[in-house]
């Protein structure tokens, strides 16, 4: 089987997370990341494919982090894989940022039943619930946007992600890894989601919301101020 050359990133929190792969070898790097993302992603991303001495054509897929998460981190990533692959004729991979946490949790402590939370401000975590088997991550259920209290950890199951510190009062009790959708966790998960169809064009380069929209971009509010001067 050919060795895949993959570049995978995730601004979705507080951290951004770059990573390329060449086969077995991997680069990383890493930085500010949410808001902070849009200045640095690129010139990071271009600073590490020229030290694995890739180019944008070479690679097989570009996957990045597609939420829940930040809004601006998501709009970011979302566009950042677009526009790249768009120039390279590369196929995208939106991977969900809480599957990658319960990835980085199995990778930091060999864990298979995982309860991923990210915080999502407001008083509100997202969470979803994920079951390593045969070699792959299934999802139980549907993603939520819950209050921290009203989540629930069954037994055999443990806690993972960034939202500890927030809520560490709120969560339920039990085993728990600190973990984020880090960019080698998303490498990891991108030769089976590939060999399943997951890779799409460019164009459908998406964000996964979970939260109603609570942001607007400068040409939404500008179009909002120009139709209400039309009343």
């Amino acid at each position: 089987m050919t060795e895949l050359k993959l570049l995978a990133f995730d601004t979705s929190t507080e951290t951004m997370s770059i990573a390329v792969a060449s086969g077995e070898q991997v680069w990383r790097r890493s930085g500010r990341g949410g808001p902070l993302a849009s200045s640095g992603l690129i010139p990071a991303i271009q600073a590490l494919l020229a030290e694995a001495g890739l180019r944008l054509r070479d690679l097989d897929a570009i996957a990045f982090g597609r939420g829940p998460g930040s809004f601006t981190g998501l709009r970011t990533a979302c566009s950042v894989a677009q526009g790249l692959a768009f120039g390279a004729a590369v196929p995208v991979l939106g991977i969900d940022t809480l599957m990658a946490v319960a990835e980085q949790a199995r990778a930091q402590a060999g864990c298979t039943r995982v309860l991923a939370v990210l915080d999502a401000r407001m008083d509100q975590v997202y969470a979803g619930a994920y079951e390593f088997e045969s070699g792959a991550w299934s999802q139980r259920g549907e993603a939520s946007l819950d209050a921290p209290e009203a989540l629930r950890l069954a037994s055999g199951w443990t806690l993972a992600g960034n939202a500890f510190d927030a809520y560490a009062q709120r969560l339920p009790p039990g085993a728990h890894v600190i973990a984020l959708p880090d960019a080698g966790a998303l490498l990891r998960l991108a030769p089976q989601l590939l060999s399943s169809g997951h890779a799409v064009p460019a164009e459908r380069a998406l964000p996964l919301y979970i939260r109603d929209k609570v942001a607007q971009t400068t040409d939404e509010r500008a179009a909002l101020r120009a139709a209400a001067a039309l009343k």
